[in-house]
């Protein structure tokens, strides 16, 4: 019995899709979507340096070929560049709750 467990449990494994690489055609498309994210907070006043780092790090890991850092700084460079239109939203209504009156 633990022996047929132990098999099924390593087929199921053996089945189960692997996580790939990414590639070029990955880091290309995450990397448009961070910069297009960061262009519209730039066109908000509220680009924030970090998101500009980000970027500059994806750009660097992919002429270096490490796709797989490429896209996870690219990732991090648009969710960077969403927290930053998130907080020029916010505050553009934001400061009138804080005017004296």
């Amino acid at each position: 019995m633990k022996r047929s467990l132990a098999l099924a449990m390593l087929l199921t494994l053996g089945l189960a899709p692997a996580a790939r690489a990414a590639n070029e055609a990955d880091y290309k498309a995450a990397y448009a979507a961070a910069e297009a994210a960061s262009k519209e907070a730039a066109g908000m006043r509220n680009q924030w340096t970090v998101t500009v780092s980000s970027l500059a790090a994806a750009k660097k890991a992919a002429d270096a070929g490490d796709f797989d850092r490429a896209v996870a700084a690219s990732k991090e460079a648009e969710a960077l560049a969403k927290a930053s239109i998130f907080q020029a939203a916010s505050e553009k209504e934001a400061w009138k709750a804080m005017e004296i009156r």
